[in-house]
């Protein structure tokens, strides 16, 4: 901070405008009284057209602040190497106690009285980047990561399980049946050689038929469990 002699404290004295076509800026600056005295200011421009001040003048209080904002209007071209001539000079002197800023006139800065004047340069600064958006499918394209691969394996194997429990037990369910099965053929069988001798040439055809269907199950149980 530097000081604007006694009377007034300007804070800071470069006023900094994030430059953006087509845009409104703001800047702002403090002015600090470290005195015992009522001071009126007044704030100038060497471009009016171009910025708007406010409060462009008016009274700080003894021991206190005062904050002054700085519009610059939408422009519509960018200036030559980003650089900017124009200044501001803020004027300050010693008024009345219990004056307002209704109180205050062209006259009271006149060189006649004790004036002191701080001048203000203004400088254009890029504005801050704004961060790129995410595209959309970054997030599809991404590889699962590997608490996610571990879950999908999980559940491959689970139903990999389940899968060939079922088909054991179905198998051991039709193992059963053929079993059932052979023996009921093996009672009639039987009955066939012992009770019913007409029949007899056509036993073994039928015995040697069954007989390798039953073989050509339990090879295929034997094969899946």
């Amino acid at each position: 901070m530097t000081t604007s002699e006694e009377l007034l404290i300007i804070d800071p004295l470069d006023l900094k405008f994030p430059f953006e076509l087509k845009k409104s800026i703001t800047s702002s600056f403090e002015l600090i009284n470290k005195t015992n005295n009522h001071v009126a200011f007044k704030v100038k421009t060497t471009n009016p057209r171009k910025y708007t001040v406010r409060p462009n003048s008016g009274i700080v209080l003894p021991r206190s602040r005062s904050n002054v904002t700085v519009t610059m209007q939408p422009q519509k071209e960018l200036p030559p190497d980003m650089q900017c001539k124009d200044k501001f000079l803020v004027q300050s002197v010693i008024t009345n106690p219990g004056s307002t800023p209704k109180d205050i006139n062209p006259d009271m800065f006149n060189k006649g009285n004790h004036v002191e004047e701080c001048k203000l340069k203004v400088i254009y600064v890029s504005p801050p980047r704004k961060p790129s958006p995410v595209p959309e499918d970054s997030e599809e394209g991404t590889s699962p990561t590997a608490s996610e691969t571990d879950l999908q394996g999980q559940s491959e194997l689970q139903d990999n399980s389940t899968k060939a429990r079922d088909l054991i037990l179905r198998l051991m369910e039709e193992r059963d049946s053929i079993i059932l099965q052979n023996s009921k053929l093996n009672r009639e069988l039987e009955l066939l050689r012992n009770g019913r001798q007409e029949h007899r040439t056509g036993v073994p055809f039928l015995y040697i038929l069954l007989v390798g269907l039953l073989g050509i199950l339990l090879g295929y149980i034997v094969r899946n469990v």
